[in-house]
């Protein structure tokens, strides 16, 4: 896939995402004053969060695929890193403020206020039907395009999901009960929930922003590929450094040669380790320094 056919495929996720999710604002807020459920309200500012998170989404890969210029020599993958660290505070601030008006409930009204269950539980099951369909199609596009926005939008919308279910539960309690108290409680712990994916993905972008190093996983792989080329002269390698913008993967590293190569035996040697290492992880950005072998300068 070219890189004009991923940025393609990845505005049209986001914009499908923005439709949906203005569509189930509308939808939610209705339902909420009508039925007089905290927990529906709250899942409509949920869906308010998404929508913020979908439209940062869109603009974030609309400028992540523009090239690099002089002014951004490695490119405008940052773009990103940085809306998938907003949208992560989003799903923060949403679980907080849930939070917030829950106990607000509690401690106001108790349980003492009038639910229509019925209207709030077939919102919630349309919710969830929508959310499911859209979530798993934004995972889908990101992880073929390996983009960071898309997947924290993909993880905002699945979160919704499993808020959604439950407040369906916590409603079909009230209305088997009559315990209307229940209803703030599962927005409690709805929240909780929330809270925790948005902690997961603030770490998740942040490390992206922060030049952090690459996974376990993808640092292994690159090992692997130069233990493979011992046979054909490499003699070792120092300073391997890594890091991520956006979807794009960036590998810096200097490799010990044989002092008697030629320098166009050397060149050849490097760009086939780079074609493995892109094989292997795919959408990389990869610069290799070769220096002749000596004990010293390996022990540097």
């Amino acid at each position: 896939m070219t890189n004009i056919e991923q940025t393609r495929e990845k505005k049209f996720g986001a914009a499908v995402s923005i439709v949906s999710n203005t569509i189930l604002i509308l939808i939610k807020i209705t339902a909420g004053i009508l039925s007089g459920s905290i927990s529906v309200l709250s899942e409509a500012l949920h869906s308010f969060a998404d929508l913020s998170a979908s439209c940062l989404a869109y603009f974030s890969v609309s400028k992540s695929s523009k090239p690099a210029d002089e002014d951004h020599p490695f490119g405008h993958g940052k773009y990103e890193d940085l809306a998938g660290f907003i949208e992560a505070l989003l799903i923060i601030l949403t679980a907080l403020y849930i939070l917030f008006v829950a106990c607000e409930k509690i401690i106001t009204h108790g349980g003492n206020y009038e639910i229509h269950t019925t209207l709030g539980i077939l919102i919630m099951i349309l919710s969830v039907i929508v959310n499911w369909i859209v979530s798993s199609y934004l995972h889908m596009i990101a992880k073929k395009t390996d983009s960071i926005a898309l997947k924290t939008d993909a993880e905002h919308l699945r979160a919704d999901i499993y808020s959604s279910c439950g407040i369906i539960l916590g409603l079909f309690a009230v209305k088997i009960t009559g315990l209307n108290i229940l209803d703030p409680l599962i927005a409690i712990f709805v929240a909780a929930l929330i809270l925790k994916t948005g902690v997961k993905l603030t770490r998740q972008s942040s490390n992206n922003l922060l030049d952090g190093s690459l996974p376990k996983e993808d640092k292994e792989k690159i090992d692997i590929v130069l233990n493979s080329f011992q046979a054909h002269g490499v003699m070792g390698a120092k300073q391997i450094r890594t890091s991520k913008s956006g979807a794009k993967r960036l590998i810096q590293m200097t490799i010990f040669l044989p002092s008697g190569m030629t320098l166009i035996e050397a060149h050849k040697i490097c760009d086939e380790i780079e074609t493995q290492i892109g094989k292997n992880l795919k959408n990389c950005d990869i610069i290799i320094h070769a220096e002749p072998f000596c004990k010293q300068c390996a022990l540097k």
